[in-house]
């Protein structure tokens, strides 16, 4: 680990020589290089340290066409730029090995591990601090962020690479051997990292602010009880899943004494953890799904879904980051000739065809041996000809597979003929054929699937003028937790009618028919598996492009039956009507080795205890 053998002292060199330049506690970092000694005697000093670890933590998220994988890599999406140097296109070529360092954050997160325990240590040393009529209540508060973010930072790692190295509280000094049994740790098992995150998280939750409406504006962003409640939540989740509860395909990962690292028998008690997890963040009450209404004072499904993600700090927020780099995202996912954006991600058709039609209905039920798909007659869905009508979400022409879609398709996919969300210069029809005004003809700034991403876009962004929503980047919301809770509950204790209260919460919200209840009732999932489907559709659809869909297919280990293959869109090759028709955009390998990132091997070179991941 690198921050093993340099030690504390030299990440302060190098964050400490960055320029502030905002006042938010989340935008500081010192102005100058600083002793050790000045940054906890002063208490600006010591702030500033807190947090440029929320920054070295925490990524940006906007960073998807070369900065995280969490899209371009999963089964919904693509980013669409098919060249060497983009680096979740050579992974889904199956170009990728263990000293490929691709997304390698792996030393950054033990960089944040190590920097929150060394603060941790010293905050309570800042007399400045100490003065304050408030002084012990502050040192708790930035004592217990600190343990969030060095909890967050061992979850990350987890997801990526599976169990790690737990380090411990100690500070390791920047001089020691590199014999040092501190240097050589062995990796724990994920039952003991999960142990040990959930622990640091239940006692961060006790030395923190419940819930951001408990904070001054300016510290919005900070940790809470209730984002440790959400991380829990999630972690928990993973935990009980198949991937990492008795998943026997791992029987001979251990560590280099015989320590085994993935239970080899599946525990039914984790899902009730996890259950039980986000029921508590629920009880909190301090949370509701996000809606808004029409003039009638109807509730309106497409604006409470698009809105949720504009409206900053509403009452499904739990945890956000207030300053991003949402402003890449939206040109990333903007056309190119409208206005300027790259047209870089684009929705796969494999996402398209799970959004259901307005009666709940869902129009694709499988496909052929050819990759055409099996249609339901049930669902109305035709694919087909052009709308001679307009309704409420289409107008005239478009494209039958478009036409009578649920809310949700429109809050996330922009499909060919559309119109853009920015109507400040008119109405403007997105043209993602070969000559259309964002088609590959002429630029290698094209959607290759089709369609483009809309979802978590604002109606105000326009980057040919420079315009973009100044608005926060929300990372963990109530509606994930009423998922997460539905699924846990679904596996632990089957039947139980929560789980259809909180599954229909969502369909409700999202103008769909209900499960067994409301106008256009669908009939209730029969049994265990049967609703375990429903959910995980339900999660496909709700939670899409929200990083968790890379995550999801790998934890319940069906990432070899989604994520590789023959991936389809439109055929950009073509303009009308021969455009619509279904193409493959890439055949993407995924191995069996892909469910964990490989360690990287400059890591392993220098832990002699470290052992590397199956398949790698």
């Amino acid at each position: 680990m690198n921050m093993n053998r340099i030690g504390v002292s030299l990440f302060l060199l190098t964050i400490l020589s960055l320029t502030a330049c905002q006042k938010k506690f989340l935008d500081q970092v010192p102005d100058d290089r600083l002793s050790i000694e000045q940054v906890f005697s002063r208490r600006d000093l010591t702030e500033q340290y807190l947090a440029n670890i929320y920054n070295v933590v925490i990524k940006d998220h906007a960073g998807v066409t070369a900065g995280i994988p969490w899209i371009g890599c999963a089964d919904e999406g693509d980013v669409s730029y098919d060249r060497p140097d983009y680096n979740s296109y050579k992974i889904n070529l199956g170009n990728c090995n263990a000293s490929s360092d691709y997304y390698p954050f792996w030393g950054s997160y033990y960089q944040g591990i190590r920097s929150a325990t060394y603060f941790m240590a010293n905050v309570g040393k800042n007399q400045q601090i100490l003065n304050e009529g408030n002084g012990k209540e502050l040192v708790k508060q930035y004592t217990g962020e600190a343990r969030f973010l060095r909890a967050y930072a061992y979850f990350l790692l987890l997801q990526q690479y599976g169990p790690v190295m737990l380090v411990g509280e100690d500070v390791i000094p920047p001089d020691v051997s590199a014999n040092d049994p501190r240097m050589n740790l062995p990796r724990s098992s994920f039952d003991e990292c999960v142990d040990y995150i959930v622990s640091e998280l239940d006692k961060a939750a006790t030395e923190l602010p419940q819930h951001f409406t408990a904070q001054a504006d300016l510290d919005y962003g900070r940790a809470t009880k209730t984002a440790c409640m959400a991380v829990k939540a999630r972690l928990l989740l993973y935990a009980a899943s198949p991937l990492y509860n008795g998943n026997r395909d791992y029987a001979d990962f251990k560590n280099k004494d015989g320590k085994q690292l993935i239970n080899q028998t599946a525990d039914v008690t984790k899902w009730r953890k996890a259950a039980d997890a986000s029921k508590a963040l629920i009880t909190e009450g301090v949370f509701s799904l996000y809606k808004k209404y029409d003039a009638t004072g109807k509730p309106d499904p497409l604006v409470s879904c698009r809105d949720l993600w504009l409206d900053t700090w509403n009452s499904e927020w739990i945890f956000a980051r207030a300053k991003s780099s949402i402003s890449a995202w939206e040109r990333t996912a903007t056309p190119r000739g409208i206005a300027a954006g790259f047209s870089a991600t684009g929705p796969t058709q494999q996402l398209v065809d799970q959004f259901e039609m307005e009666n709940g209905q869902r129009p694709i039920t499988g496909y052929n041996g050819d990759g055409s798909p099996v249609i339901n007659p049930a669902s109305g869905y035709k694919e087909t000809g052009m709308s001679t009508t307009a309704t409420k979400y289409t107008q005239v022409g478009t494209y039958n597979m478009y036409v009578g879609r649920e809310p949700r398709f429109y809050v996330t996919v922009n499909y060919p003929g559309c119109l853009w969300i920015n109507t400040s210069e008119g109405n403007k029809v997105i043209q993602t054929w070969f000559s259309g005004e964002s088609g590959k003809k002429g630029s290698w700034d094209y959607s290759r699937t089709g369609y483009l991403n809309r979802k978590n876009v604002s109606p105000l962004t326009n980057p040919r003028l420079s315009k973009y929503a100044d608005r926060g980047y929300l990372m963990f919301r109530y509606g994930e937790v009423l998922l997460n809770y539905a699924e846990a509950l679904n596996e632990v204790e089957p039947g139980n009618n929560e789980i259809l209260q909180y599954l229909n919460m969502i369909r409700e919200r999202a103008g769909v028919p209900q499960y067994g209840q409301g106008t256009n009732a669908l009939p209730v999932p029969a049994g265990q598996s049967a609703m375990r489907e429903a959910i995980r559709h339900e999660r496909q659809v709700e939670l899409a492009f929200e990083y968790l869909r890379y995550f999801d297919t790998r934890r319940w280990k069906i990432a070899e039956q989604t994520d590789g293959g023959p991936f389809w869109g439109m055929n950009v090759d073509a303009d009308p009507p021969a455009f619509y028709r279904r193409t493959v955009f890439e055949t993407r390998v995924f191995r069996r080795n892909y469910y964990f990132f490989p360690i990287p091997q400059s890591e392993l070179d220098k832990d002699r205890n470290l052992v590397q991941n199956p398949g790698w």
